[in-house]
């Protein structure tokens, strides 16, 4: 590791150069960056001095100097050559992409900064220079962070591009190779020793109960405490559910009726401590579909989080848990109602590759993974649906639409039950700002992608919102919040579960 000289944008170089503020990645205004009609003119490919430069033409010059990241002190080391050898950004995949541009009205960074290296083909021609120009530090890294990972970008590009692939890659050697500040690192290891947890996290949500229930964070608000805190911890505490006590999931739910399929369920580690009747309403629908249900107790976190945020050996290891735990109990199929988990579960072939023992057992198994909308309609619904009279505003959770490619499958199982009327979102891809761990870590582009979706989602007119993730639901309720705004949130198997159930619709909106 070298040592580099920190520098704010305007401190070092030259302040009024457009280029320079385009790539430096600090101080960014709704009026600064790369104009869209200019970012996307002169591209012609990955490699060449005519590319995406805007600006880039200088990154040898600035490599030189650190940035300061969204207010915060960064590290100011560098390593070179960015990427060591063990799967760094595949040079393949890099040169597939054209930078034609029409992933930059899709990506949430490009729609807020307006800035070129934060679009995924300004990013791409990092990792290219990376490959063995440039060095990776702060301000690379910066660039690498803000990417929200959503995989619009991937629905968008007409050559194929698996940027997916590529980030995950980046992001691995982020992880191994660049030293953070050591608060960054303290608080990221906080989130990695707790969320993928479900034991920690029922311990964390006993006092959280009571903090609830007794109306403490509302009387810190008013007193201003919370504005105190840092814009992190404020994040975490606006993202906090409304708790109350777990449902937990039985091993075994016979099917009603002849069985059909014999299945899985992934009952998560957020989804089960917090969001417990997403899982107990998906039990009860494929029971009623005709399936045996398998929730084994042993299961644990599936890797998503770590996999997201380049954390390989940790992810690696949820994912063998994974795979043994299911593996053993005979299954047609393994279903997940987590966008995200979902995702990463179908990848688990890619991502466990190089392991012999493991490679052959992770395809097979991630041939079996499905979200549990697309099961539903790839096996036929047969349960008997009752009316539920409502409007509801379907928001796409991005690691369904755009990383599954699953849109028409919960769409069609929403509009099968009687008297829904399903609104679509205005700029349903565009993410909410969730996106993992992304609202935690970078709580300032995240608020501003929040407050986007939820002024979206008002304009439907709908009475409750519906979405597959998890992380989805606690960023959309806790933007309307700051709106002074509420509609209740649903999972579209909840939604199911009370048509086939029966129950009136006010249960629903309450």
């Amino acid at each position: 590791m070298t040592e580099r000289n920190g520098g704010r944008n305007g401190e070092s170089g030259n302040p009024n150069d457009d280029r320079y503020n385009a790539l430096d990645g600090t101080e960014r205004r709704r009026d600064e960056g790369t104009f869209r009609e200019d970012a996307m003119s002169g591209a012609i490919g990955a490699g060449s001095p005519e590319d995406v430069g805007q600006g880039v033409g200088e990154a040898s010059q600035l490599a030189e100097e650190a940035t300061v990241g969204a207010g915060r002190r960064e590290t100011g080391r560098g390593s070179f050559p960015a990427f060591d050898s063990h799967h760094p950004p595949d040079k393949d995949l890099i040169d597939d992409c054209v930078h034609c541009g029409f992933c930059l009205p899709t990506c949430p960074t490009y729609v807020l900064f307006g800035e070129e290296m934060d679009s995924p083909r300004g990013r791409i021609y990092l990792m290219n220079k990376g490959l063995d120009e440039e060095p990776m530090n702060d301000q690379t890294v910066r660039h690498y962070d803000l990417c929200l990972g959503c995989m619009a970008c991937v629905t968008s590009c007409p050559s194929g591009v698996q940027y997916d692939k590529l980030i995950e890659a980046t992001r691995g050697q982020v992880e191994r190779r660049y030293e953070r500040a050591p608060e960054d690192k303290a608080f990221r290891e906080m989130i990695f020793q707790l969320f993928p947890y479900p034991k920690r996290l029922r311990l964390a949500a006993a006092p959280l109960k009571l903090y609830q229930r007794f109306g403490i964070g509302e009387k810190l608000r008013k007193a201003g405490v919370l504005d105190k805190l840092p814009a992190r911890l404020r994040a975490m505490e606006a993202l906090m559910p409304k708790l109350s006590k777990e449902e937990r999931t039985p091993e075994l739910t016979e099917p009603i009726g002849q069985r059909r399929r014999r299945v899985g369920v992934l009952t998560g580690c957020v989804q089960r401590t917090f969001f417990s009747q997403v899982n107990s309403a998906t039990v009860r629908v494929l029971a009623a579909e005709g399936c045996e249900v398998v929730a084994p107790k042993e299961q644990g976190c599936c890797g998503a989080l770590s996999t997201h945020a380049g954390r390989e050996e940790e992810s690696l290891a949820f994912a063998r848990k994974t795979i043994e735990t299911f593996e053993r109990h005979g299954l047609d199929n393994v279903v997940v109602n987590a966008a995200g988990c979902g995702s990463t579960m179908k990848e688990y072939g890619h991502l466990l590759r190089d392991d012999p023992e493991y490679a052959e057992r992770a395809k097979e198994f991630s041939s079996k993974v499905r979200d549990v909308s697309e099961f539903l309609q790839e096996i036929g619904t047969v349960a008997e649906r009752h009316e539920l009279s409502v409007t509801a505003a379907y928001h796409d959770a991005c690691h369904l639409a755009h990383a599954q490619g699953i849109r028409k499958q919960p769409r069609k199982t929403l509009k099968e039950i009687p008297g829904m009327d399903i609104r679509e979102i205005k700029e349903a891809e565009i993410c909410c700002g969730s996106a993992g761990i992304y609202n935690m870590v970078e709580p300032e582009p995240a608020a501003e992608l929040g407050k986007r979706k939820a002024e979206n989602i008002l304009k439907t007119g709908a009475e409750v919102v519906v979405t597959s993730n998890p992380g989805c639901m606690l960023q959309v309720q806790a933007s309307l919040k700051k709106m002074g705004r509420e509609m209740p949130m649903a999972h579209p198997i909840e939604v199911l579960d009370a048509s086939i159930r029966g129950e009136p619709v006010e249960r629903l909106l309450k």
